[in-house]
């Protein structure tokens, strides 16, 4: 007996969404085949990066919490995984304010079923694009005070802005409208650190029709001009620690850093 078989479709990977590719990175669910096709086309070592991101935006959320910092905007929020940033502050802070921000229509779906507060608190969800960022803090303005500290989160987010879109004055735009005592979290991906592998993650990206810049640390410090960098400054994101160092610090291929404004 014979069975006719039709050879499998290459998947057209230029329709692929970057929070959902960092959502398969992560093990999550909520991504589609072309997502997949994307993130496997990746080297190994950006599961590892996914991971030790999301593990730095859970140490500088809580330390900010701690801070006494209870108001937070956080843009490129990606698709929901739990711990999400309002569970890390929340547990510290149960009146703590969220604002969520992303461009794609899925996160919206998913944000209104998962990023729920807790009683006393408050979460908010906006679809819009950081390269808005008036439209952003138009709507932040509902929700949060502006006369008082804000930390503007900023995870894995400004590699997907290019130079010629502005990256660094989108940026001070954003931290501009945050009053004195406000703190900027910021990751992003190096270009200088592990030079070959960033060229192929980059490559492979585009091959998705996603544009990357990855950045070396001198462009990427000027993320923070004008800001007071806390310990330990711009390093990458697996030091990136306040009290006690990591026991095995692993090497890494993201920077991260944690500053405030001047009062």
């Amino acid at each position: 007996m014979t069975t006719n078989s039709q050879p499998s479709r290459p998947v057209d990977t230029s329709k692929a969404h970057p929070a959902r590719v960092y959502d398969w990175l992560l093990g999550g669910k909520d991504n589609y085949p072309v997502d997949e096709a994307v993130g496997e086309m990746l080297p190994p070592e950006a599961r590892d990066a996914a991971r030790q991101n999301r593990q730095f935006m859970h140490r500088a959320a809580a330390w900010l919490a701690t801070q006494g910092v209870d108001q937070f905007l956080d843009i490129g929020t990606g698709i929901p995984t739990e711990p999400n940033l309002h569970q890390i502050v929340q547990d510290i802070v149960p009146s703590a304010k969220v604002v969520y921000a992303d461009n794609d229509p899925i996160v919206l779906r998913h944000a209104e079923a998962l990023l729920v507060s807790r009683p006393g608190g408050v979460t908010d969800y906006i679809q819009a694009d950081v390269r808005d960022p008036e439209a952003i803090v138009r709507h932040a303005r509902h929700v949060l005070d502006f006369d008082r500290p804000i930390a503007l989160s900023l995870i894995a987010l400004m590699h997907f802005i290019t130079d010629e879109q502005d990256a660094h004055g989108i940026v001070r735009a954003l931290v501009g409208t945050l009053p004195p005592g406000s703190y900027l979290i910021l990751s992003h991906a190096a270009s200088d650190l592990f030079p070959e592998l960033a060229e192929l993650v980059v490559a492979q990206y585009a091959k998705g029709g996603i544009q990357l810049a990855f950045r070396p640390r001198g462009e990427v410090e000027r993320f923070f001009d004008g800001l007071d960098l806390v310990p330990p400054g711009l390093v990458t994101a697996t030091h990136w620690f306040t009290s006690t160092p990591a026991t095995e610090p692993e090497d890494g291929g993201i920077y991260a850093g944690v500053a405030r404004i001047r009062p």
